[in-house]
């Protein structure tokens, strides 16, 4: 049987029930598709990639987070492999909503940086997790 530590056991259990924010997501997704809330194309297209990328993006964290059970890493290089995956599916959302907000809307505003620093969590988190793998 496999075992998860304590800090996997934990992140993966506050993932699954953050998940439900996905889920509320969706919700307004298919007002904004049915036109019952408002938003210029660009919005709509913000909207939607935003929540594509936190569906696919928590599902690969968890991933990551089980897969650094199997590796030797330790303090920040254990913690950005268990988190950096899901601190990007947090922050690219973030950056396509966000930067989407505002009544008529055609242009993301300065909260895309969201979408770059959720880039680079996503990014450093891969690396870590797959160094991990290979050097364990």
């Amino acid at each position: 049987m496999f075992e998860l530590s304590d800090p996997a056991r934990l992140t993966a259990g506050a993932v699954i029930l953050s998940a439900i924010t996905v889920a509320s997501g969706g919700w307004f997704l298919t007002r904004v598709v049915r036109g019952l809330a408002p938003a210029t194309e660009f919005q709509k297209s913000f909207f939607r990639a935003g929540h594509a990328h936190a569906g696919v993006l928590i599902i690969l964290g968890l991933i990551c987070l089980l897969l650094t059970e199997a590796t030797t890493l330790t303090g920040l290089w254990s913690w950005l492999s268990r988190v950096g995956v899901l601190a990007s599916a947090i922050l690219m959302p973030a950056g396509f909503f966000l930067s989407a907000l505002g009544a008529g809307r055609t242009r993301p505003n300065r909260l895309i940086g969201l979408l770059w620093v959720g880039a680079g969590f996503l990014v450093a988190g891969l690396t870590t997790t797959g160094v991990g793998l290979l050097t364990a």
